[in-house]
C-alpha cells in the first residue's frame, strides 16, 4: 500500500476534524467564494473547508488519498442536503483524471503537504487551476510554538529517522520552498503571497482527553507513540504531550480546550 495512504487510513482524523469545524468555515469565508464557482479541496479529510464551500453556492470536489475520511465526507454531505458536493480518493502528487484548468479555486488546507513529491504537488495544483484563478494552502510551520508543530516536533524525537531521500511536509511552512515548488510549477513569483493566520482547536473535553484524541486517532502521533513504547519510553512521551497541550490551552476552563495554532497562508494567483 501507499504508506502515504496507510498513514492516514491508520487513525480516524474525523475526531480531530471536530475540533476544527469552526476555524474551518472561518477560513472559508475569507476566500471570496461565489456562487458557482468550481472548487477543488485537495486533502480534504471530511470536509471542513469543502462543506462550508459548497455551503457558500461553490461546486465542490473534495479530493483526499484516505478511504475513510471521503467515505465519511460523503456521508456529511448527505445528512447536510448538500447536492453540489462530493468526495473521491486520489493522490495530490497525480490527479491525472482531472483535466487542465478545471477550477477556479484550489484549496488545501494541511492536507496536501502531506503528500510526497512537493514539486508534484505544486505542479499538480498549479496545472488544474484556471488562469486567473487562486490556489489557497494552509500550512504548518517548522519551529513555530504553537501546538501542531510542537506535536510533530515532540513525536520526531521518540520515532525513528526517516528514510533517505525523505522530505519533510513542514518545509511547505518556510515561504522560500514555497515560492520555488510553485514558481517551477509555472507561478509568477510576485503572484504568490503569504500571510499567518490562527486556525483553533475546540472540544468541551479536557486537554488531557483531547491529547487522547490525537494517541487514538491522528497516524503521525499513533506511530510516535508505537514507536516510543518499544523503547519503553512511552510515558516520557505522554508526560511531555501533556505538559504541552496543558500549557497552550486558552479556554480559561481546565475542563474544555481552546487552543489555537499558527500556521502559513498560501496564496498563488494563477
Amino acid at each position: 500500500m501507499n504508506p502515504n495512504k496507510a498513514l492516514w487510513e491508520k487513525g480516524d482524523f474525523t475526531r480531530l476534524a471536530e475540533t476544527m469545524r469552526r476555524s474551518g468555515a472561518e477560513l472559508v469565508a475569507g476566500l471570496g467564494i461565489e456562487k458557482g464557482m468550481d472548487v477543488l479541496d485537495l486533502g480534504c479529510g471530511d470536509g471542513t473547508t469543502a462543506i462550508p464551500a459548497a455551503k457558500l453556492g461553490a461546486n465542490v470536489q473534495g479530493v483526499d488519498i484516505a478511504r475513510n475520511l471521503v467515505e465519511a465526507g460523503n456521508r456529511r454531505a448527505k445528512e447536510e442536503g448538500l447536492t453540489n458536493i462530493s468526495f473521491r480518493e486520489g493522490d495530490a502528487v497525480d490527479l491525472n483524471d482531472i483535466p487542465d484548468g478545471s477550477f477556479d479555486l484550489v484549496v488545501s488546507v494541511f492536507g496536501a503537504m502531506f503528500a510526497p513529491k512537493p514539486f508534484d504537488v505544486a505542479r499538480e495544483m498549479f496545472r488544474v487551476t484556471r488562469p486567473g484563478g487562486k490556489i489557497i494552502m494552509g500550512n504548518w510551520i517548522p519551529g513555530d510554538p504553537t501546538l501542531v508543530a510542537q506535536i510533530l516536533r515532540v513525536s520526531s524525537a521518540y520515532t525513528p529517522a526517516p528514510p533517505e531521500g525523505f522530505i519533510s511536509p513542514m518545509l511547505w511552512g518556510v515561504e522560500k520552498e514555497v515560492t520555488e515548488r510553485f514558481a517551477a510549477a509555472g507561478a509568477q513569483k510576485n503572484n504568490i503571497s503569504f500571510s499567518r493566520e490562527t486556525f483553533t482547536f475546540e472540544a468541551p473535553i479536557p486537554p488531557a482527553a483531547f491529547l487522547e484524541r490525537f494517541r487514538k486517532f491522528y497516524g503521525p502521533t499513533m506511530n510516535a507513540f508505537e514507536a516510543a513504547a518499544k523503547d519503553g519510553r512511552e510515558a516520557e512521551l505522554q508526560q511531555e504531550l501533556e505538559v504541552l497541550f496543558e500549557s497552550q490551552n486558552r479556554s480559561g476552563d481546565k475542563n474544555t480546550t481552546s487552543i489555537p495554532a499558527t500556521f502559513l497562508k498560501v496564496t498563488v494567483v494563477r
